[in-house]
């Protein structure tokens, strides 16, 4: 009987090294639309933005058939665990919270999170006795959520919200004090309009940003690390960086 047992692990052994990894070539990724510069849409409908260009670079390099997804921020993780797409590829934040739930390939950019205002705000977001009873807008499920939340209930009012640009108008429409937003969305959503500006310091936060996927798919993150890995080598990467920031986003 220990023969026979014996026998079968050093089967199921040979079996077992002899499976290679799956090679993806058709992969769903999702994208939570709009959020600019990362992705958002053009005029005509089509997508665009800095990570559905790099998407579009890493699938080519891949020799993978690519469908983009559009889904909205807390449909995100529950969507890619029931399968509704493949990998995440719309700036989150690598947590250690969230990487309970999914597999996240090595960061491929960090940015901090910014504080904006109307010009007549210059409430220093850093002085507690100032920021009490200011209406902090926020995305819902960031890290920019998480920041404020753990450090400032009590002393502001927090406002979450599906979308970014839901956060700007209102904003705009004075309901909100100020928002606390990644910084590339605040620079190209309000600094480049008249009336706003940058308040405080930006804040680092997490520990980057990855391509999220479900935790039994590490083929399919060994696959996205090795091409995201040349796309920075060859200088695509910087390419694509260049024509959506002023400033060095890469880990």
């Amino acid at each position: 009987m220990k023969k026979l047992i014996v026998a079968a692990t050093c089967a199921l052994a040979v079996m077992t090294g002899s499976v290679q990894a799956k090679e993806w070539k058709d992969i769903r990724i999702a994208f939570d639309v709009p959020y600019e510069p990362f992705e958002y849409k053009k005029p005509d409908g089509s997508l665009t933005g800095f990570e559905v260009e790099l998407a579009e670079a890493m699938c080519k390099e891949l020799q993978a058939n690519c469908d983009f997804v559009i889904q909205s921020w807390d449909g995100m993780i529950p969507g890619l665990l029931a399968r509704k797409f493949d990998a995440i590829m719309s700036s989150m934040s690598i947590t250690p919270e969230r990487q309970e739930k999914v597999l996240f390939s090595e960061p491929y950019y960090n940015t901090p999170g910014g504080w904006f205002a109307k010009d007549d705000v210059n409430t220093d977001p850093t002085d507690m006795d100032a920021m009490k009873g200011k209406i902090v807008g926020v995305q819902r499920g960031t890290t920019m959520d998480t920041y404020v939340t753990e450090n400032m209930s009590g002393t502001v009012e927090i406002k979450r919200y599906t979308t970014a640009d839901d956060m700007v108008l209102d904003l705009e429409g004075e309901r909100l004090d100020m928002v606390f937003v990644d910084y590339p969305v605040g620079e190209q959503t309000l600094l480049n309009r008249d009336g706003f500006h940058e308040i405080g310091q930006p804040v680092k936060l997490g520990e980057g940003v990855g391509v999220a996927m479900r935790k039994r798919d590490q083929d399919l993150a060994d696959q996205i690390n090795k091409a995201l890995e040349k796309l920075k080598n060859d200088g695509t990467y910087d390419t694509i960086m260049k024509k959506y920031f002023t400033y060095d986003v890469k880990m």
